[in-house]
């Protein structure tokens, strides 16, 4: 990890199109602005925790409901199947 200090309306460059500056700092909080391209995504690491967390349990309960819906499909051709 690259520990940096920045001041206020400092920035720093990432890559060739990603660029953090220094808002605004009080009370023990700094506030950045991000530059970045429009196809990089930016989230709050506690907002990437939950969208793993989510799609764990989405893949997860995939698993049962496919199965389920397999069998509901199957038993629904059995019955409307013409003598």
């Amino acid at each position: 990890m690259l520990v940096l200090s920045r001041k206020l309306d400092e920035a720093i460059h990432i890559g060739g199109g990603i660029r953090v500056k220094i808002l605004h700092i009080s009370d023990g909080q700094v506030k950045i602005g991000i530059e970045a391209p429009p196809d990089v995504k930016i989230y709050r690491a506690e907002i990437v925790s939950e969208i793993e967390k989510q799609n764990i349990l989405a893949a997860r309960a995939g698993k049962s409901v496919a199965a389920k819906a397999a069998g509901m499909l199957t038993k629904s051709a059995v019955k409307t199947k013409p003598d």
